[in-house]
Protein backbone atom coordinates (compact mmCIF):
# COMPACT_ATOMS: atom_id res chain seq x y z
CA UNK A 1 0.00 0.00 0.00
CA UNK A 2 1.66 3.46 -0.98
CA UNK A 3 1.07 6.63 0.88
CA UNK A 4 -2.34 8.44 0.32
CA UNK A 5 -2.92 11.44 -1.92
CA UNK A 6 -4.95 13.92 -0.58
CA UNK A 7 -6.68 16.47 -2.48
CA UNK A 8 -8.47 19.63 -2.21
CA UNK A 9 -12.09 20.32 -4.46
CA UNK A 10 -13.73 24.01 -4.12
CA UNK A 11 -16.64 22.75 -5.87
CA UNK A 12 -18.40 20.62 -8.43
CA UNK A 13 -15.69 21.80 -11.05
CA UNK A 14 -12.86 21.08 -9.37
CA UNK A 15 -14.29 17.73 -8.65
CA UNK A 16 -15.02 16.88 -12.23
CA UNK A 17 -11.78 17.74 -13.07
CA UNK A 18 -10.31 15.52 -10.79
CA UNK A 19 -11.98 12.79 -12.23
CA UNK A 20 -10.97 13.85 -15.34
CA UNK A 21 -6.84 13.86 -14.35
CA UNK A 22 -7.55 10.47 -13.15
CA UNK A 23 -9.96 9.09 -16.36
CA UNK A 24 -6.97 9.62 -18.56
CA UNK A 25 -4.56 7.84 -16.74
CA UNK A 26 -6.96 4.63 -16.50
CA UNK A 27 -7.10 1.30 -18.86
CA UNK A 28 -9.11 -1.63 -19.13
CA UNK A 29 -8.98 -3.55 -15.73
CA UNK A 30 -8.55 -0.72 -13.21
CA UNK A 31 -11.00 -0.52 -10.60
CA UNK A 32 -12.27 2.42 -8.52
CA UNK A 33 -13.64 2.24 -5.15
CA UNK A 34 -16.07 5.53 -4.18
CA UNK A 35 -16.85 6.02 -0.44
CA UNK A 36 -18.34 9.38 1.68
CA UNK A 37 -21.64 10.44 2.69
CA UNK A 38 -25.08 11.45 0.32
CA UNK A 39 -24.03 14.55 -2.28
CA UNK A 40 -20.30 14.32 -1.25
CA UNK A 41 -19.85 14.48 -4.96
CA UNK A 42 -19.14 10.84 -6.03
CA UNK A 43 -21.13 10.79 -8.96
CA UNK A 44 -19.83 14.62 -9.97
CA UNK A 45 -16.38 12.45 -9.84
CA UNK A 46 -17.60 9.90 -11.89
CA UNK A 47 -18.71 12.48 -14.50
CA UNK A 48 -15.40 13.79 -14.97
CA UNK A 49 -13.49 9.88 -15.03
CA UNK A 50 -15.94 9.35 -18.05
CA UNK A 51 -14.82 12.73 -19.64
CA UNK A 52 -11.04 11.57 -19.36
CA UNK A 53 -12.06 8.22 -20.58
CA UNK A 54 -13.73 9.77 -23.79
CA UNK A 55 -17.22 9.38 -22.96
CA UNK A 56 -18.79 12.60 -24.14
CA UNK A 57 -22.18 12.10 -22.67
CA UNK A 58 -24.39 12.67 -19.78
CA UNK A 59 -23.41 10.52 -16.28
CA UNK A 60 -26.25 10.70 -13.31
CA UNK A 61 -26.35 8.86 -10.56
CA UNK A 62 -27.50 5.23 -10.43
CA UNK A 63 -29.90 5.53 -7.30
CA UNK A 64 -32.59 3.25 -9.12
CA UNK A 65 -30.10 1.29 -11.62
CA UNK A 66 -27.20 -0.97 -10.52
CA UNK A 67 -24.44 -0.59 -13.26
CA UNK A 68 -24.22 2.12 -16.06
CA UNK A 69 -22.48 1.48 -19.08
CA UNK A 70 -20.15 4.43 -20.64
CA UNK A 71 -18.29 3.84 -23.92
CA UNK A 72 -15.36 6.17 -24.41
CA UNK A 73 -11.60 4.62 -25.78
CA UNK A 74 -12.03 2.33 -22.99
CA UNK A 75 -15.71 1.36 -21.09
CA UNK A 76 -16.24 2.93 -18.03
CA UNK A 77 -18.68 0.57 -15.89
CA UNK A 78 -20.04 3.11 -13.09
CA UNK A 79 -21.62 0.32 -9.83
CA UNK A 80 -23.72 2.48 -7.30
CA UNK A 81 -24.44 -0.47 -4.47
CA UNK A 82 -26.23 1.79 -2.44
CA UNK A 83 -29.35 0.28 -2.70
CA UNK A 84 -28.53 -3.29 -2.26
CA UNK A 85 -29.73 -5.38 0.65
CA UNK A 86 -27.41 -7.97 0.69
CA UNK A 87 -23.50 -8.13 0.11
CA UNK A 88 -24.68 -11.78 -2.17
CA UNK A 89 -26.16 -9.59 -4.55
CA UNK A 90 -22.66 -8.36 -5.40
CA UNK A 91 -22.19 -12.04 -6.65
CA UNK A 92 -25.25 -11.50 -9.55
CA UNK A 93 -23.40 -8.44 -10.79
CA UNK A 94 -20.47 -10.39 -12.07
CA UNK A 95 -18.15 -7.56 -11.11
CA UNK A 96 -14.86 -8.71 -11.38
CA UNK A 97 -15.67 -10.04 -15.22
CA UNK A 98 -16.88 -6.62 -16.30
CA UNK A 99 -13.93 -4.90 -14.52
CA UNK A 100 -11.84 -7.20 -16.57
CA UNK A 101 -13.53 -5.54 -19.71
CA UNK A 102 -13.22 -1.83 -18.93
CA UNK A 103 -13.12 0.59 -16.16
CA UNK A 104 -15.14 -0.54 -13.22
CA UNK A 105 -16.12 2.38 -11.01
CA UNK A 106 -18.12 1.18 -7.67
CA UNK A 107 -19.98 3.78 -5.37
CA UNK A 108 -20.55 2.37 -2.00
CA UNK A 109 -18.16 -0.51 -1.82
CA UNK A 110 -18.61 -1.33 1.56
CA UNK A 111 -22.23 -3.06 1.14
CA UNK A 112 -20.04 -5.61 -1.01
CA UNK A 113 -18.36 -6.63 2.02
CA UNK A 114 -15.07 -7.73 0.00
CA UNK A 115 -16.34 -9.12 -3.06
CA UNK A 116 -14.71 -6.22 -4.81
CA UNK A 117 -11.18 -7.42 -7.35
CA UNK A 118 -8.04 -6.96 -4.71
CA UNK A 119 -6.38 -4.61 -6.78
CA UNK A 120 -7.88 -1.12 -6.92
CA UNK A 121 -7.93 2.49 -5.97
CA UNK A 122 -10.24 3.79 -3.33
CA UNK A 123 -11.29 7.32 -2.99
CA UNK A 124 -12.62 8.46 0.19
CA UNK A 125 -14.77 12.16 -0.29
CA UNK A 126 -15.04 14.10 2.86
CA UNK A 127 -17.10 16.72 2.90
CA UNK A 128 -15.31 19.94 4.96
CA UNK A 129 -18.09 22.66 4.31
CA UNK A 130 -20.89 23.41 1.85
CA UNK A 131 -18.35 23.60 -1.53
CA UNK A 132 -14.80 21.74 0.36
CA UNK A 133 -14.72 18.27 -0.39
CA UNK A 134 -11.27 16.67 0.85
CA UNK A 135 -10.65 13.42 -1.53
CA UNK A 136 -8.15 10.92 -0.36
CA UNK A 137 -6.87 8.50 -2.66
CA UNK A 138 -5.29 5.01 -1.66
CA UNK A 139 -3.54 2.54 -3.68
CA UNK A 140 -3.79 -1.19 -2.69
CA UNK A 141 -2.14 -3.80 -5.14
CA UNK A 142 0.36 -3.26 -8.03
CA UNK A 143 -1.52 -1.52 -10.80
CA UNK A 144 -3.30 0.88 -8.32
CA UNK A 145 -0.22 1.79 -6.89
CA UNK A 146 1.49 2.78 -10.16
CA UNK A 147 -2.07 4.74 -10.79
CA UNK A 148 -1.55 6.89 -7.99
CA UNK A 149 2.18 7.45 -9.26
CA UNK A 150 1.28 8.92 -11.68
CA UNK A 151 -1.54 11.30 -10.13
CA UNK A 152 0.62 12.57 -7.95
CA UNK A 153 1.20 10.72 -4.64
Amino acid sequence: MSEPLRVNSGGPTETRAIGERLGVLLKAGDVVLLQGELGAGKTTFVQGLARGLGYSGSVSSKSFVLLGEYPGKVTLYHADLYRLEDADQVLDLALDEVAADGVLVVEWPERADGQLPADHLSIRFEVTDEEWRVLSFDAVGERATRVLAEMGG
